[in-house]
């Protein structure tokens, strides 16, 4: 008969003196990157609302409709992040790490929208007037195009989850249905959504070289297998 594991790392464990600094340094890291983020969608609508700025012809959006998908896209997207931190609520040992990896992609991807600025492809579909659309707006998901937040965030949190098929098939799901719906609003361009799992994937694998103490705690869980 087997016996079920129990997992001696718990919430109160993030708390211990060995834990306690990386979490706060994870929270710093978290604070500096949304500043980033604002930053730069601030400058990248500026850009965007000059007469230089011009839209470029796009596959699969020059032969994709354009439909209304608000309701995936910002409430979608809100669930999202609170269906992930619920999973971090019963799983303490992914905190740090999920901070810091999470913060490092937010800030990469500001990197990234700052550099090259292309024009709105015609029929965008926008936020609408709601609560939930300002408190989306706020947290800048739709400010800039390269790479796409929408797809590669889920995707990332996917591989930090690998080891638990549920958290970890729930968010490729996710990330799947979010990359179709961005396309069918003309919210991203193509190359933005297909090519975010290859940078959400590089940015995981960078992070769990770079804070390989914090990761450690994930892979130290009991019969958890890696991402090769």
């Amino acid at each position: 008969m087997n016996k079920q594991i129990q997992d001696p790392f718990t919430f109160k464990s993030i708390f211990e003196r060995k834990q306690l600094h990386s979490l706060i340094g994870g929270f710093v890291m978290l604070g500096i990157a949304f500043v980033f983020e604002h930053i730069a969608s601030v400058y990248a609508l500026a850009y965007s609302l000059r007469p230089t700025s011009t839209y470029v012809g796009d596959l699969f959006l020059d032969n994709l409709p354009v439909v209304n998908l608000n309701l995936i896209i910002v409430e979608g997207a809100l669930f999202g992040i609170l269906l992930g931190i619920l999973f971090l609520i019963f799983n303490p040992r992914y905190i740090i790490f999920t901070l810091k990896v999470t913060a490092v992609f937010i800030a990469t991807r500001a990197f990234f929208t700052s550099l090259t600025h292309i024009g709105i492809y015609p029929g965008q579909i926008n936020p609408g007037p709601g609560p939930f659309d300002a408190i989306y707006s706020y947290l800048n998901f739709q400010t800039g195009f390269f790479f796409s937040g929408h797809t590669g965030l889920p995707f990332l949190t996917a591989l930090i989850f690998w080891g638990k098929p549920l958290p970890r098939n729930i968010f490729l799901w996710i990330s799947g249905i979010f990359g179709v719906a961005v396309l069918l609003a003309h919210v991203h361009y193509s190359i933005d959504v297909f090519a975010a799992p290859f940078m959400a994937y590089g940015i995981f694998k960078i992070c769990e070289k770079v804070f390989s103490r914090d990761y450690e705690l994930i892979t130290s869980a009991p019969d958890l297998p890696t991402v090769a």
